[in-house]
C-alpha cells in the first residue's frame, strides 16, 4: 500500500488516525505508530500548554522507527490558544500539523522553519488551491461522508476534483471504515485516508463505554445533520435524547442569527454549550447523549484495541 502518503510520513499503510475532539490520546496514537500507520490529536484536547508540550515528549520517546505523529491546530480566531499551541509544538516537534477552521498561513511559515509538514482541511477546490499556493504540503479533502463537520461533496466527486487541479497529495477524510473503503478511495485519486470514527470504539479511547457501545450498536442509518452543538451542521448518532431536542437551532437562535450585530455571539454561545453538552456526554454517565460520529461506524462490530481496527481497515 505505497502511496505519496507514505513515502512522506515514513508509514507503512496510507493511512492517519484523525484527530477527534475529547476522543484522541497519546495511548491512541502510541498505538497507531506501533500498528503501521500514523496518528493526530487535536492541540484543543489539553487544557494547559504544559499538558500539550508533555504528550509533545511523551510521543516522541515512543515513537517507532518508521513511526509518524501530529496535532490538529484550529486556526482562526475563536481559538484563542491558538499562537502558544502553535509555538510550543514547534519547539518540541512532531512529524505533522493538521490545519482547521482558517488560514494555515502562519503555521505553515513557522513550522516548515523547523521541518515540520503541514496538512490542511478543505473542503472544495477553491481553498485547496489556496492553502497549495501557501506551501501546504497536502491537502485533507474533508468529504460528505465524514463524521462531525463534514463537506458538501461527494468523496468521488471531491477526491477527482482536488487530485486533477493540485499537485500536492490528496488525503480523502470521510467514509472509511473497512479496506474496501480505502480501496475506493486510493481508485478515485487519493494518496491516502484519514480515519476517525472507528476508533471512536478502542479499548485506549478515553470516552465512556456507552460511548463505545453506541457506535458499535448504531450503524450508517443512524447519523443524522444537526445544529445544536455548534451552529454549524454536525453529524451526531440518533439518540433517543437527540431526537427529544431536535436537530435545527431554535426560533430564538434562528431570529438572532439574521441580526449582523448578534449573530457572532449567538454562535460563540451556542458553540459553548454544545461543547459542553458533547463532553459531558462523551466522558460521564449522562442521560444527554450528544455523541458525535459519522456513518463510517457501520463496519464497527464490537470494542477492540486499536491494533486490531487497523488489522481491520488493512486486510
Amino acid at each position: 500500500m505505497e502511496t505519496k502518503l507514505t513515502k512522506l510520513l515514513n508509514i507503512k499503510y496510507p493511512i492517519i488516525q484523525a484527530p477527534m475532539f475529547l476522543v484522541s490520546n497519546v495511548d491512541m496514537v502510541k498505538e497507531a505508530m506501533n500498528g503501521g500507520i500514523a496518528g493526530c490529536i487535536p492541540a484543543l484536547n489539553y487544557r494547559t500548554l504544559d499538558e500539550l508540550r508533555a504528550a509533545l515528549k511523551a510521543l516522541k520517546a515512543a515513537k517507532p522507527e518508521g513511526g509518524s505523529f501530529g496535532f490538529n491546530l484550529i486556526v482562526n480566531k475563536s481559538n484563542v490558544k491558538y499562537k502558544g499551541q502553535l509555538e510550543v509544538i514547534c519547539e518540541e516537534g512532531c512529524d505533522f500539523i493538521i490545519t482547521s477552521l482558517g488560514s494555515p498561513e502562519e503555521t505553515i511559515k513557522q513550522a516548515h522553519k523547523v521541518g515540520i509538514k503541514v496538512f490542511c482541511d478543505v473542503t472544495d477546490l477553491k481553498f485547496a488551491q489556496k492553502v497549495e499556493y501557501l506551501s501546504a504540503d497536502a491537502i485533507i479533502a474533508v468529504n460528505n461522508e465524514a463524521g462531525g463537520h463534514r463537506g458538501n461533496l461527494s468523496p468521488e466527486e471531491l477526491i477527482k476534483e482536488l487530485s486533477t487541479n493540485c499537485k500536492i497529495p490528496v488525503i480523502s477524510a470521510g467514509g472509511v471504515g473497512c479496506k474496501a473503503d480505502i480501496d475506493r478511495m486510493l481508485s478515485y485519486g487519493a494518496e491516502g485516508v484519514s480515519v476517525g470514527s472507528p476508533f471512536i470504539a478502542s479499548v485506549e479511547a478515553n470516552v465512556t463505554e456507552e460511548y463505545k457501545q453506541a457506535c458499535v450498536e448504531y450503524g450508517a442509518d443512524d447519523i443524522v445533520m444537526t445544529e445544536r452543538i455548534s451552529g454549524t451542521p454536525c453529524t451526531v448518532i440518533n439518540t433517543p435524547y437527540v431526537q427529544k431536542i431536535g436537530t435545527k437551532q431554535t426560533w430564538l437562535e434562528s431570529v438572532l442569527n439574521k441580526n449582523k450585530k448578534l449573530k457572532k455571539w449567538v454562535k460563540m454561545i451556542r458553540f459553548s454549550i454544545g461543547m459542553n453538552a458533547t463532553k459531558n456526554a462523551a466522558t460521564k454517565a449522562t442521560y444527554k447523549t450528544v455523541w458525535v460520529a459519522g456513518p463510517s461506524i457501520e463496519h464497527t462490530n464490537e470494542i477492540l484495541p486499536t491494533k486490531e481496527i487497523i488489522n481491520r481497515l488493512v486486510n
